[in-house]
């Protein structure tokens, strides 16, 4: 199957039609995300998240938001969900998830021993990176590499250019990625592989009107499944 890919500045544009012209709104594609990624995480685990412990690293931007709304699916679906979050203020949709968590008694847990986990969800950072990772950014990155605990990266590895294909000083490296929409055009190259592991695209419901607009050709790429795999 030919799926394009976006360049950051294309993904920007996707979500502002998303929400400007085709009133799905941030929520929405968070909580589409979040679904995908428990999905994914259940399926790495030998098909169900039920009784796997699972550590959730949470930004405090929208990729945090998508982090923490899967969070909230792996423990309807029985999983041990272990959550950390870097700490200040959160955005709105992010914000909206933490409370939901904190209403079933998720907690964050900033000392969890990421090495007791079976899955680690990296929702650190997003497409939009720019430069390195901040230092408390960096640290939870190293800590995740160094447990030895596998890990499924939401939209891109934390730390990784999905621009340029570039990797940072501290970046996630991963047994699978999740990426959103379309791939980033840097996820989908040779040397990315390294860093993304298996790469799979989520389906967070962009109608193909809206690529069209964009003058990008896209075909119905989710008629099986929500979850397609890119590169195995």
């Amino acid at each position: 199957m030919d799926i394009p890919s976006l360049t950051t500045a294309q993904m920007i544009e996707v979500d502002r039609l998303m929400i400007e012209a085709y009133g799905i709104d941030l929520l929405q594609m968070m909580e589409n995300a979040g679904r995908d990624l428990a999905d994914l995480a259940g399926r790495l685990l030998g098909g169900s998240a039920k009784g796997h412990g699972i550590a959730v690293l949470c930004g405090r931007g929208n990729n945090g938001g998508g982090g923490m709304a899967a969070a909230r699916h792996l423990h309807n679906r029985g999983a041990r969900v272990h959550l950390t979050r870097l700490t200040g203020p959160l955005k709105a949709a992010p914000a909206h998830q933490w409370h939901s968590l904190q209403a079933i008694g998720i907690k964050d847990e900033p000392e969890f021993d990421l090495m007791q986990a079976d899955l680690i969800l990296d929702a650190l950072i997003g497409y939009g990176l720019k430069g390195e990772p901040r230092p408390a950014t960096s640290a939870l990155i190293e800590r995740a590499n160094r447990s030895g605990t596998p890990i499924l990266a939401l939209d891109t590895p934390s730390g990784f250019d999905s621009d340029s294909g570039k990797a940072g000083l501290s970046v996630v490296r991963a047994r699978a990625t999740l990426t959103l929409a379309l791939p980033k055009r840097g996820l989908v190259t040779a040397a990315a592989r390294e860093y993304t592991g298996e790469l799979f695209l989520g389906d967070i419901s962009v109608p193909p009107e809206l690529y069209q607009r964009m003058g990008i050709e896209v075909g119905s790429i989710f008629t099986k499944d929500s979850i397609i795999p890119i590169r195995e």
